[in-house]
């Protein structure tokens, strides 16, 4: 009989179709549960239950309910996390009736930033994750820097992390949807943008993500190449407070366009010349760097948890500190002014993120870790009804005794 694998994420769930559908192909029963809308799943037919909960909110009581009645109906074998709010969630749900294991994809804002309300959240934040931990089969880091503060501040039982880096990605899939929209040449016609230098970001427009030191590394880039152009893709309008406001980025038109969010975004990536990450958080892997690095791009990024796993400063791109706009400028400015160079990173990205991250890989990892954690529960049930056998047994010879 096949495992049946319950699989709780957020809004952005949807972006691990591909890896829902892969453990499927392994033999898999799969089941989303999130807090999006189902119809990318029912289009592939995907089985996807909703539940809700505000990301900007600190209430989650109503959400455990929910996850735990979800649970109980769908009788999975075992429950994969991903996301900060569904990790700390779902074992507090589940409470070991079912093994979980969760994946860490990144610290986020809480651990990034130094305003007053994340330094107040960080010790409720790692006192939650402490407490997870014990109704935890198993948990998955996406980097290894995540990994060894789990480990410092004993956020899990010595020896039960991993590391996977990334959900993995699609390569195939990727350069097919490369083909579906318009050429990079009918883009940046489209655009404006035709003998334009094009800087490209993808990611929501907030300032955790480094949209303000972007912004104002725009003038710096300007007045070395004026022929610069920042394209900015992804939603702002749903990012609450922490997006950055229209008027911010419209200050600095034409040279910077903000296209919301895009279905095109592998096409985008195919008509710039240089794809920028000046994110301030602690990311996991992000899959946009990814990406960005199959589409043969130089990436400038921050030094940060995450984009290091992807970036190795000097051979397929450069990290610079996180709020350092000069620092940002200075390498965008040094990439553009040297085409063959930026050409020879980004074709090191290709491979590398083929030869580390390809879906394929990844999955190789999870069904593994799957199988040890069904194994390991099948062995505690044996040992329990095998004690439940010896206790009986004990039972009737005091009665024959008596």
């Amino acid at each position: 009989m096949n495992p049946h694998l319950v699989c709780v994420g957020g809004e952005d769930h949807a972006f691990r179709i591909p890896f829902l559908l892969s453990m499927r192909e392994r033999g898999f029963r799969v089941t989303a549960v999130s807090t999006g809308d189902e119809a990318a799943f029912s289009r592939h037919g995907i089985t996807h239950r909703r539940y809700g909960f505000d990301r900007f909110s600190s209430g989650s009581s109503g959400a455990i309910k929910t996850i735990r009645k979800l649970i109980s109906e769908l009788r999975p074998d075992i429950v994969q996390s991903f996301d900060t709010k569904p990790n700390l969630l779902t074992p507090l749900a589940v409470r070991g009736t079912v093994p979980v294991v969760r994946t860490i994809n990144g610290l986020g804002w809480t651990f990034s930033s130094l305003e007053p309300r994340a330094l107040a959240l960080r010790p409720v934040f790692c006192a939650l994750q402490w407490l997870s931990s014990f109704w935890t089969a198993a948990t998955v880091f996406q980097n290894r820097d995540d990994h060894a503060f789990f480990e410092r501040y004993r956020l899990i039982g010595r020896g039960s992390g991993r590391v996977i880096r990334s959900s993995g990605i699609d390569v195939d899939a990727f350069a097919a949807a490369t083909h579906l929209t318009s050429s990079p040449e009918k883009l940046r016609e489209e655009l404006g943008l035709q003998s334009a230098e094009v800087v490209i970001f993808v990611g929501r427009l907030t300032r955790q993500k480094g949209i303000p030191t972007l912004l104002e590394a725009v003038p710096r880039v300007l007045a070395k190449r004026p022929d610069a152009r920042f394209v900015l893709v992804g939603p702002w309008e749903s990012e609450g407070p922490f997006a950055v406001a229209k008027s911010d980025i419209d200050r600095y038109s034409p040279h910077v366009i903000a296209l919301g969010p895009r279905q095109d975004v592998a096409a985008l990536l195919g008509m710039a010349d240089l794809f920028a990450f000046p994110t301030q958080y602690r990311e996991g892997v992000p899959r946009v760097l990814l990406e960005a690095g199959l589409a043969g791009l130089p990436i400038v990024a921050s030094n940060m948890p995450g984009c290091n796993e992807v970036v190795e400063d000097g051979w397929n791109g450069y990290l610079v500190p996180a709020h350092d706009a000069d620092g940002l400028a200075s390498r965008i400015i040094e990439i553009l002014s040297d085409r063959g160079s930026g050409r020879t990173m980004g074709h090191r990205s290709i491979e590398f993120v083929k030869t580390h991250f390809a879906l394929p890989l990844v999955i190789d990892q999870y069904c593994d870790l799957y199988n040890q954690v069904l194994g390991a529960r099948s062995l505690g049930d044996a040992d329990l009804r095998s004690q439940a056998g010896k206790d009986a047994a004990l039972g009737r010879l005091g009665e024959v005794r008596q």
